[in-house]
């Protein structure tokens, strides 16, 4: 993807909302702020929904087995199934990070399959990989997996990871891994202008931000 100026940077960021702390009414204030920014969508907890309020034109990305990945396959096919129920158009799931560094697959291919059959198509479903804990193999292997499981994008982070979150090599191997056929969303510590812009040219198709204004505002001051 070409650099893009503001509006069109803003038009592919999920705009995330995802403190333990945070508060209906702050959920609220997020999703009226992205819609402000011209953001793809507003990314909450499943708990925050139904948000009251927003506009129709809004969409809702929420998480599910957030953020440890830890949740039993079940169970993140029950979240992702009820947040959809209750207005989420997309679905930012975690895999157990511990059954990748195991090696276990299969293991991982049933979870995502799980959440996609929970949730079908059109709802768009986004595997988050918490990259900065693997391996660039076990990067490659779970793209491989989320693809075969029928996701639509594959994540780099859930932002909350000790390892910390996106860079630009494990976007340019996210991309080249999937190709066309899957999009690369990168999350995780891009807090200004050059940053967002480098997972850009790297190959995110989508960005994951929580000072979006901030970033934009980076652009704009340097006439994009």
């Amino acid at each position: 993807m070409t650099e893009l100026n503001a509006a069109g940077l803003a038009g592919i960021v999920d705009h995330t909302f995802l403190l333990s702390t945070g508060t209906r009414a702050e959920a609220e204030q997020a999703a009226a702020e992205a819609a402000r920014l011209g953001a793809w969508s507003v990314c909450v907890s499943p708990s925050m929904l139904p948000l009251a309020g927003i506009g129709t034109g809004t969409r809702i990305t929420a998480v599910c087995g957030f953020p440890s990945g830890k949740h039993h396959s079940s169970v993140k096919a029950a979240e992702a199934r009820d947040a959809v129920h209750n207005g989420a158009d997309e679905i930012d799931m975690v895999i157990d990070v511990g059954a990748v560094r195991a090696g276990d697959y299969d293991a991982v291919e049933r979870d995502i399959s799980a959440v996609r059959e929970a949730v079908s198509s059109p709802t768009v479903l986004k595997v988050i990989l918490e990259t900065a804990a693997l391996t660039d193999e076990q990067i490659v292997r779970c793209c491989a997996a989320a693809e075969s499981s029928g996701a639509d994008f594959v994540k780099t982070s859930t932002g909350f990871h000790a390892d910390g979150g996106a860079t630009v090599h494990a976007v340019e191997l996210m991309a080249r891994t999937v190709g066309p056929r899957l999009g690369v969303k990168a999350s995780g510590g891009i807090r200004d202008w050059a940053a967002a812009q480098a997972m850009i040219a790297a190959g995110a198709t989508r960005l994951g931000l929580s000072g979006t204004a901030d970033v934009l505002s980076g652009g704009r001051s340097t006439g994009y």
